[in-house]
């Protein structure tokens, strides 16, 4: 029996979303197939399951390695040495569309900076002057002011 098992109130930190996996099966099924909730309940914990026996294996497979974090190589070796080879394809297919959309991703938040309108020159320069602004504020402003001033350059309405 897994260390899980034994304590209830770890069931839902250990569990896959009930929802979603209700879901799924529901979108599996053809329309006009019902399934019980005691099949959707039991097909949820070999789902469970069979995730729990893929990540010990994994994880005893990155301790055997001397690394710290599984990685996918780990799950790949934990999924040949539990004879699950026919899954080896697929789960490559979507690890390598994973890293795409990871790569994607990242290329939109770098592409933030071309939507400014400014180049990286100008938002500097600009930075420069409203640090510059500030410091002088600052250094000019009596101890016992504290108030801001609201006519401050911002970066929105700079238009340089």
């Amino acid at each position: 029996m897994s260390d899980h098992d034994t304590n209830p109130a770890n069931d839902d930190e250990l569990s896959l979303p009930r929802a979603t996996v209700y879901k799924l099966i529901a979108e599996m099924l053809p329309k006009d197939i019902a399934c019980a909730k005691d099949t959707r309940d039991l097909l949820l914990d070999c789902c469970n399951e069979f995730i729990h026996l893929i990540a010990s294996e994994s994880n005893e497979i990155c301790e055997k390695d001397a690394k710290k974090t599984i990685a996918a190589e780990h799950v790949l070796t934990a999924l040949r040495e539990l004879g699950f080879e026919k899954y080896i394809t697929e789960v490559e297919e979507a690890y390598d569309e994973h890293r795409k959309q990871q790569t994607k991703d990242r290329g939109r938040k770098s592409s933030k900076l071309s939507q400014l309108g400014m180049t990286e020159e100008e938002l500097l320069r600009s930075q420069e002057l409203l640090f510059a602004q500030a410091r002088m504020r600052y250094q000019n402003q009596p101890a016992s002011q504290e108030q801001p001033d609201n006519n401050a350059v911002t970066p929105s309405s700079n238009s340089t």
